[in-house]
């Protein structure tokens, strides 16, 4: 274990420095996002369809998808440290021009390149915490620390959401507005990678691996070679594999929910921009609960149930959940949808992630935890557009419903026929070799 642990009666030192650094940076995830969003959905002349919705989703998304597992073989290189500051450093500096861009009303190729410049840096961000993490919580702890670093996280992200969204009742509904917003975010992201840069030795958040000096271009060239070993670790260790698998399955469905969720509150409810964003604010505010109760639950019920089994109660309570309230389309019910969804959510992403931290040699996780952050956003948008093919343009669909729900049936009783089979407890304490050191 490094440095940064502190005593066993309190929380570790290190993670608590490593959870501020990442609270502040999805903090200002949210307000650059909501910036992007808002100038799509909600300026006058783009009043946008499902396809584009889900293209600008994909625009975001896709470009670092593809180049994630190459991007986690560098953060099994390089240090940690290093790489997760400058990140955040290089998205303050870029998120100025794109600000720019908005206050011009210049959403051309120079302001979506900047854009996927920031988002792709974000996803690296994410995944090298993901693999630091059990550099600063020893194995004992570790679901715990990430029920608290995701869940809090997540909540993080919702409140820049609803802060934007509160702001905008206050600023202009156009790119002056956004690009105010979006200068927030720039902020919140140099803040973090100060606190990277000052309250972390440069050693301390891995990787262990003796090849983390090799050359750059050494590495790149290595790239593929490597990866086909992070395929054969995955194999080998089949509880991650299969843990993998099952929130790929959910991110697909839990992206087609997203679409039509963004439909109903901006097309099917009210078509008003100033209460369509109301409506999404309670939206994200649901979410964000529904995440802090599955940080509360998860850890104590992992305590006494196997991940795999938790993973699918939560999957099959989505089932009923959604065929009980989702077909009555009513806002207020549909928002408690929202809330249930995200304990399943957020409890599934927590035992899923201790999981790949458990399962995986440290020398392999950072690729890992790439792969999986690359399968994580490749389903949500596959779901993004089967929903934009198959839903009307108001986002109320009964089938549609229906055919989720029970697709969430049958993921449930599959992860709880493979996860008897080859899961582990998900609470076990994680053996040194795994990288708890």
């Amino acid at each position: 274990m490094s440095s940064g642990v502190g005593g066993a009666d309190g929380a570790p030192r290190g993670f608590v420095r490593l959870l501020a650094a990442r609270l502040t940076s999805q903090v200002a995830d949210g307000w650059f996002q909501a910036a992007l969003a808002g100038n799509l959905l909600f300026s006058p002349e783009r009043r946008v369809g499902s396809f584009a919705i889900a293209a600008g989703f994909a625009i975001l998304l896709l470009p670092y998808s593809v180049l994630g597992p190459f991007v986690g073989v560098f953060l099994d290189r390089w240090y940690r440290r290093t790489s997760l500051w400058l990140a955040n450093l290089l998205r303050a500096a870029v998120v100025v021009p794109t600000a720019l861009l908005l206050w011009r009303d210049d959403q051309g190729f120079w302001f979506a390149g900047l854009a996927l410049l920031v988002i792709a840096a974000n996803r690296f961000f994410l995944a090298g915490m993901g693999a630091a993490l059990p550099h600063v919580v020893d194995g004992a702890r570790l679901v715990t620390a990430n029920a608290i670093a995701t869940t809090l996280g997540t909540a993080s992200y919702a409140s820049g959401l609803g802060s934007a969204a509160l702001l905008l009742g206050a600023l202009p509904i156009d790119g002056h507005g956004y690009s105010m917003i979006a200068l927030l975010g720039s902020g919140g992201y140099l803040i973090s990678a100060v606190l990277l840069r000052g309250l972390f030795a440069r050693t301390a958040l891995g990787p262990d691996d003796d090849r983390r000096g090799d050359a750059i271009l050494a590495a790149v060239a290595a790239v593929v070679r490597e990866m086909i070993g992070g395929v054969r670790h995955l194999v080998r260790r089949r509880a991650a594999g299969y843990a993998m698998l099952v929130q790929a399955g959910h991110r697909a469905l839990f992206g087609a929910l997203s679409l039509a969720t963004l439909l109903l509150f901006t097309r099917y409810f009210t078509t008003d921009n100033a209460r369509s964003i109301t409506g999404l604010g309670v939206i994200v505010v649901a979410g964000g609960l529904g995440a802090l109760i599955a940080a509360v639950l998860t850890p104590i019920v992992t305590r006494r149930l196997a991940g795999w089994a938790w993973v699918s109660m939560l999957l099959a309570g989505a089932a009923m959940m959604l065929l009980l309230l989702g077909p009555t389309f009513r806002a207020p019910l549909l928002v408690l949808c929202v809330l249930l969804l995200n304990i399943a959510s957020q409890g599934t992403k927590i035992v899923v992630d201790t999981t790949l931290q458990h399962e995986c040699d440290d020398r392999y996780r950072g690729r890992v935890f790439s792969v999986n952050d690359t399968a994580f956003n490749l389903t949500f948008v596959a779901g993004l557009f089967t929903a934009a093919a198959v839903l009307p343009p108001h986002g109320r669909s009964e089938a549609a419903v229906v055919v989720i729900a029970l697709a969430y049936a049958a993921l449930a009783a599959w992860y709880a026929v493979v996860g008897r089979r080859w899961g582990s407890r998900s609470a076990a304490p994680v053996p040194v070799s795994a990288g708890a050191r």
